[in-house]
């Protein structure tokens, strides 16, 4: 029991982690941006449904992984425009709105996936070109060092870069201060000359180049292939990180760590002939305990502050 234990909880187990968190990391980000200003956007996984059938199509196409991520964002750029002018500019609720979005990129993609590539289900080819990793030959000889530091698909890095530099612009600058005021209380930051609707609709468009983003390195960096429904509720995992950081990007990526965990030890389990329903149920497990602990922290303040009026 020990010597199966050891398999699963290795060193190899750090890079699994990272690698497996890092979809529902720029997923979260995309949600973090547009709490601040005090909306919540679970269209996040259907603009990553887009995004990820986008960049394989036109990686297979035109053999262009830059070209690939660039049409993935601009993709997830149009449909956050299209949610932004809907719940902005005509009202609509934005949960609707982003669970309409969710429904549409699950039947779209299956229906472009049969025009476009002449398949279902799912579609590979040796002429998807897939994000480039960071191979370094002098950290190759330590096999714990190589797997710590070394085989790291590029925007797993990227990643990890844009978490500080988004902590940063939110809570260190005039742009991020502004921003978190919008979401906290509009009506003084329209007395403040603060353009609301201006500012939210910016970072539903921000928003939108994150989800493309999540969507492409979920098909070019965490795998290299399309198939119908890949983002497997990871979408919602970034909101539920979202939530268990409490919009603080620092935070958040801890919560999307634990996902990434979680679904790294399932994947090894299943090799020990545990039930698949039980390996597939994990993420979700794991996905309803942070929603729980967020909801608990949230009532536990609330109560604080109570208590000291």
């Amino acid at each position: 029991m020990l010597d199966n234990l050891s398999l699963i909880f290795d060193y190899t187990l750090i890079h699994a982690t990272i690698r497996a968190s890092t979809p529902i990391l720029f997923a979260a980000l995309a949600a973090i941006i547009t709490q601040q200003a005090d909306i919540l956007n679970i269209g996040t996984e259907g603009i990553m449904l887009f995004g990820a059938f986008t960049a394989v199509t036109v990686s297979y196409f035109t053999g262009s992984w830059i070209l690939a991520l660039i049409m993935s964002m601009v993709v997830g750029l149009i449909i956050a425009a299209i949610m932004g002018f809907a719940h902005l500019k005509y009202k609509a609720d934005i949960m609707v709105v982003g669970m309409a979005i969710n429904m549409l990129a699950l039947a779209l993609t299956r229906f472009l996936l049969n025009e476009f590539l002449n398949t279902s289900g799912s579609f590979y080819s040796d002429q998807i070109i897939a994000f480039p990793k960071l191979k370094f030959d002098f950290l190759s000889k330590n096999p714990v060092i190589n797997s710590l530091f070394n085989n790291y698909s590029l925007f797993e890095i990227v990643g990890i870069i844009m978490v500080v530099v988004l902590w940063y612009i939110l809570y260190k600058t005039v742009w991020g201060l502004r921003l978190r005021s919008v979401g906290l209380f509009p009506m003084a930051a329209e007395t403040a000359g603060i353009n609301v609707y201006k500012r939210k609709f910016e970072v539903m468009l921000y928003s939108g180049l994150l989800g493309g983003l999540a969507g492409a390195h979920l098909s070019l960096g965490y795998s290299n292939l399309f198939a119908e429904n890949m983002t497997n509720g990871r979408g919602f995992m970034g909101v539920a990180a979202m939530f268990f950081g409490g919009g603080n990007p620092i935070l958040s990526w801890i919560g999307c760590l634990i996902f990434g965990l979680t679904d790294s030890i399932g994947s090894r389990l299943q090799s020990y002939g545990l039930p698949s329903q039980f390996i597939l149920m994990i993420p979700y497990i794991a996905t309803v305990a942070i929603l729980a602990i967020s909801l608990a922290r949230k009532l536990r303040s609330e109560e604080k502050m109570k208590s000291s009026l």
